[in-house]
């Protein structure tokens, strides 16, 4: 292992040199005016793991974006490890919130990063952490320290819903075939505290149209007398919460995991200051649902939100228009037991009888995906740990996460196996925010800590 640090430690300038061309390219899945650019990132992502050692290295078109599929087979006797990442990235907007263009990559110092920390889009989520794999790979591979057999199954449309992975899957099942998925899109506690991630919550996002009159109306001649969309979908909007931060959608907390108090006592010792929590976001007091931490409310609960809301006019100068329609994107976040597709009819059922007659509603899903939770004593879990114990010297904490990477209980069921959430993110890195950034001191240290996880888990499995 020692051959193997050094080559990626002599190699360290280069792996970041590549990381950040492979920064400028806007592959934005969301957005259809960034088609060519989501192309040639799954070719650059190819072409780095040709270089790397890779066999088999293929882009596989898709209804959608390409998936880029690669392995190395040492020994059909020995474990596999699939290694899941992406190369999509969230829309940059609100461009005017951006210190540096966002794919114009700089690296700036700060005090969480003393060491430096890459800003563009796509440096953590997930270029970053997807590329921390290839680079581990190619020290791997290129020093004859490979363990085990690898795979490799690189996404252009996470961003999106993974759309079409679930059939890509289905199709490839023998080609995907493996032991273990390694995925690092999660984050840890901070760069002094490491930890695994061990559960992970789902999605329901949709959108909601509400219509009132036939056409933009004149707000002198109709105002008081015409229902208003905007404060209509505002008032619908803020019924869906109870003066506690319950969601009063009927239904929606039946199936919801009950998290025992010793759990949620264990989960409240990980590191957290309320008081750095609040300066961070500069916020001057925390909200949520009444009777739960935090730690709980961003891991354990489900949440119902608004992710974007607009109708009307917004230009420059006034216009005194009562708009014909409002709209709003919402998003709920679920945890183990909850079925996205229940959810979403619920929310949907609901949402439209709570509709006064003076306007029409309408719902529109866009994605979904399953909650997962992964278990602390299986071996790849045991690798994890022992491999971030030997870079971080210290344990790693286990730990639940508040977002969602739905493809974890797809591989569960298509693929038959359990997935190991290693990731070197920090939740402070505004991933899907301006000035998203990844830390070097994070970046090297995937690098250094995945080898080992190759090391531990092939030991462990003898």
């Amino acid at each position: 292992m020692q051959e193997v640090q050094k080559y990626l430690k002599d190699n360290s300038k280069r792996f970041l040199e590549e990381l950040l061309d492979l920064l400028r390219i806007p592959s934005i899945s969301a957005d259809p005016a960034y088609k060519k650019d989501v192309h040639k990132t799954a070719k650059f992502i190819a072409n780095n793991l040709k270089k790397a050692g890779a066999d088999n290295v293929e882009v596989c078109e898709t209804k959608g974006y390409p998936i880029v599929y690669a392995d190395k087979i040492i020994d059909k006797n020995l474990p596999t490890v699939l290694v899941y990442g992406h190369y999509d990235v969230q829309p940059p907007d609100p461009l005017d919130l951006w210190n540096s263009p966002p794919f114009e990559p700089v690296i700036k110092k700060t005090k969480t990063h003393p060491k430096g920390a890459i800003y563009a889009r796509g440096s953590c989520d997930d270029k970053g952490q997807a590329f921390m794999h290839v680079k581990a790979f190619e020290g791997m591979w290129k020093t004859g320290n490979l363990p085990c057999n690898i795979k490799f199954m690189i996404e252009g449309e996470e961003e999106v819903g993974s759309v079409n992975l679930g059939t890509f899957c289905r199709k490839n099942k023998k080609r995907l075939a493996c032991d273990v998925v390694m995925i690092s899109d999660t984050s840890i506690i901070s760069n002094k505290v490491p930890s695994i991630t061990t559960g992970l919550r789902g999605l329901s996002y949709l959108e909601v149209e509400v219509t009132g009159a036939n056409r933009d109306l004149h707000s002198g001649v109709y105002g008081g007398a015409v229902a208003n969309p905007i404060n209509v979908l505002s008032k619908m909007i803020a019924s869906l919460h109870d003066k506690n931060g319950h969601i009063t959608i009927p239904g929606f907390y039946n199936d919801v995991e009950k998290v025992s108090k010793k759990e949620r006592v264990e989960m409240n010792k990980a590191p957290f200051s309320l008081n750095n929590y609040k300066k961070d976001l500069k916020i001057k007091d925390i909200h949520g649902e009444k009777g739960y931490t935090t730690l709980e409310r961003t891991s354990i609960r489900p949440t119902l939100d608004v992710n974007g809301i607009w109708g009307g006019y917004i230009g420059e100068g006034a216009k005194t228009v009562l708009p014909s329609k409002a709209f709003a994107k919402i998003s709920m976040r679920l945890v183990p037991n909850q079925a996205p597709d229940k959810i979403t009819k619920l929310f949907s059922d609901h949402f439209k009888k709570i509709a006064p007659d003076s306007v029409k509603v309408k719902v529109m899903p866009h994605h979904g995906g399953e909650p997962a939770v992964t278990p602390t004593n299986t071996v790849e879990y045991k690798a994890a740990h022992l491999a971030m114990k030997k870079t971080f010297k210290k344990d790693p904490i286990p730990q639940r996460s508040g977002g969602s990477i739905p493809i974890v209980s797809m591989f569960e069921k298509v693929l038959g196996v359990k997935s190991v959430l290693m990731g070197f993110g920090l939740n402070s890195d505004a991933i899907h925010s301006p000035n998203e950034h990844y830390g070097l001191f994070n970046f090297y240290k995937g690098i250094e800590t995945i080898p080992y996880f190759f090391q531990y888990y092939s030991e462990l499995k003898k």
